[in-house]
């Protein structure tokens, strides 16, 4: 198995390429050269079933993966208990219609630390936790795997080692390594490889070869500031990085097939296809 590359949402080429609606994404996504998309719910899971199912059904045809952004707002670690459970029943409707495209995937975002300490935070994510693998369970959706996120800025729940921790609850939580927004969230620790390589070691170390294998993955440029993440750039960036080559030389060197979703801020799909051609280089 290789690693796959896809686009979070579509590209501004999308648009000028004349597609006009979510159904052309597969065609779109071939077009471009790529195995996967990301469907983003950021703002609400608002594609109704049939709808996924149609998109889905679209993509096998073409063979491209599909996984999707849970919404934003989502906070597992919040103080307080409604929007805890709140968050649980968006997990749980963004598993619905991931299932129906016929993906597995959900990326969630974890929440922030708020007032409260950061052990705190995360003892308050890992109940949440729970309670989304078992909605999941009696919705008969337990092999949807949930990918919480790393973060990029400082006052979120989301470090490398906070993702890692929950994902120890159970084999089904898949970390969502987030390159960009671990080195936003340092304002640019990632320079070296050895500096990468520690985050494939991390998650071999606290997960296991399996999960290493096949991690999820964000991947762009971003702009941050002393809170950590401003925004997302494009690979033309040479500024504030990180770059992508030393991670496709560690996805080989690992035997990895991850999953690397671009988020680059308007060129999403052609700079996956970048990281693509030079993953396929370092491959042969």
């Amino acid at each position: 198995m290789a690693a796959k590359f896809g686009p979070a949402g579509t590209s501004d080429s999308f648009k000028e390429m004349g597609y006009k609606h979510s159904l052309q994404v597969p065609e779109y996504v071939v077009k471009m050269g790529l195995d996967c998309f990301e469907y983003q719910c950021g703002r609400g899971v608002n594609i109704g079933l049939d709808k996924a199912k149609q998109l889905g059904e679209l993509a096998k045809e073409k063979g491209i993966t599909l996984s999707l952004h849970a919404p934003y707002y989502i906070s597992m670690s919040s103080v307080e208990e409604e929007k805890r459970l709140n968050s649980v029943n968006y997990i749980l409707a963004s598993a619905r219609a991931v299932n129906a495209m016929g993906g597995d995937r959900i990326i969630v975002h974890t929440g922030s630390c708020g007032k409260i300490s950061r052990e705190e935070a995360l003892v308050l994510a890992k109940d949440t936790m729970r309670l989304a693998l078992e909605a999941l369970d009696r919705e008969g959706l337990s092999h949807i795997h949930i990918c919480p996120e790393t973060m990029g800025k400082v006052n979120q729940l989301g470090t490398l080692q906070e993702v890692l921790e929950l994902c120890k609850l159970d084999e089904r939580l898949i970390p969502c390594i987030d390159f960009g927004h671990l080195n936003a969230r340092d304002l640019g620790i990632l320079k070296t490889k050895s500096d990468f390589e520690q985050i494939f070691v991390a998650v071999r170390d606290a997960l296991g070869e399996d999960r290493l294998k096949n991690f999820h993955s964000h991947f762009s440029k971003i702009e941050y500031t002393d809170g950590g993440e401003k925004r997302h750039l494009t690979f033309e960036d040479k500024v504030f990085g990180p770059d992508f080559e030393p991670v496709m030389d560690l996805t080989v060197k690992y035997g990895c097939s991850p999953t690397f979703i671009c988020e680059s801020a308007g060129t999403q799909a052609e700079d996956a296809k970048q990281m693509k051609d030079y993953y396929k280089r370092v491959l042969a």
